[in-house]
């Protein structure tokens, strides 16, 4: 089987005409099978034909017998793009023989996401400009009819990709005030997007007098890159990915980087789990390892609806 003969799911999103999400959600439910290439998620093309030929000419399963069938997928799906959840998904399949999909929607798309049972566990960074808070106040407001567990995985420190040296000297969100200079801004409803967001309402500053900010690109690493290459003179990010790339870093916050999952029976053994291994030393020493990252609050409760 050849990638030559195979989609990303990108491509199958776009093939059908769906959201990344759903077609998560049908390789979670067992609908469409996939293979890895790596850390990457490909569906074979014949696999493909096969799940729309099926939809074409219906199922071959009467319905309650089709339910019951996703009901025996145990498949856990990720929301998040931090290597931390890499290895969490890892371990995870190493204690319940479980398989763990990786999803890399930004922060408030993956919370979205739990709330329509779109994933399992979904990662988030937001900053909220009025408490100086991260995540909780989101989060209640979002899954409002929903029980939830909040739980801190780690703790990083977010702030400017700039080029080598600095030379335009922009140390705070004050410059964005007083100096010129072209910006590189994430997609809607990432963590950066939302910190840089509420930093702009906070310091009154309007989005459209800053050359750049509807120039948008998916990840961390893609900011940078778009830096280090000179297609802008500032991007915000975590500082991990300013060691990966030809970038300065230029701290300006320490943001708590959790995990929400819903409190429901089904989900009992899977919050046990993440608990078990959040606070697990042989966890949290790897992901010491892995630098950058500050693990004294891994594991703890942050919120928990009763």
């Amino acid at each position: 089987m050849s990638q030559e003969q195979s989609y990303t799911i990108e491509e199958v999103a776009q093939l059908l005409k769906v959201s990344k999400l759903t077609v998560y959600d049908l390789v979670k439910k067992g609908d469409l099978p996939v293979f890895r290439v790596g850390r990457q998620m490909r569906v074979d093309r014949a696999d493909l034909q096969g799940y729309i030929q099926k939809r074409k000419t219906g199922s071959a399963l009467s319905m309650p017998a089709a339910a019951t069938q996703m009901k025996h997928h145990s498949k856990i799906i990720i929301s998040g793009q931090d290597l931390v959840l890499d290895l969490l998904a890892k371990y995870m399949e190493k204690r319940q023989f479980i398989k763990v999909l990786r999803s890399h929607e930004g922060s408030f798309n993956g919370v979205m996401a739990l709330y329509n049972g779109e994933c399992d566990i979904a990662s988030l960074h937001m900053y909220d400009g009025d408490t100086g808070d991260y995540n909780t106040p989101y989060v209640k407001k979002i899954l409002v009819s929903h029980p939830f567990l909040l739980l801190n995985v780690v703790s990083r420190r977010a702030g400017f990709y700039v080029q080598q040296g600095n030379p335009l000297q922009i140390e705070s969100f004050k410059d964005f005030q007083s100096k010129s200079f072209t910006m590189i801004n994430r997609e809607k409803g990432s963590g950066a997007r939302i910190l840089l967001d509420e930093q702009l309402r906070i310091h009154h500053i309007a989005p459209s007098s800053i050359d750049g900010y509807d120039k948008e690109e998916m990840s961390h690493l893609d900011v940078a890159s778009a830096v280090a290459n000179g297609h802008a003179d500032v991007g915000i990010g975590i500082e991990k990915i300013a060691k990966l790339v030809d970038v300065d870093f230029i701290p300006i916050v320490s943001e708590r980087y959790d995990i929400v999952l819903l409190k429901t029976p089904e989900n009992k053994s899977l919050i046990n789990t993440v608990k078990e291994i959040l606070t697990s030393p042989y966890f949290q020493s790897e992901v010491t390892a892995l630098g950058n990252y500050d693990v004294s609050q891994m594991g703890q409760v942050i919120y928990e609806t009763m």
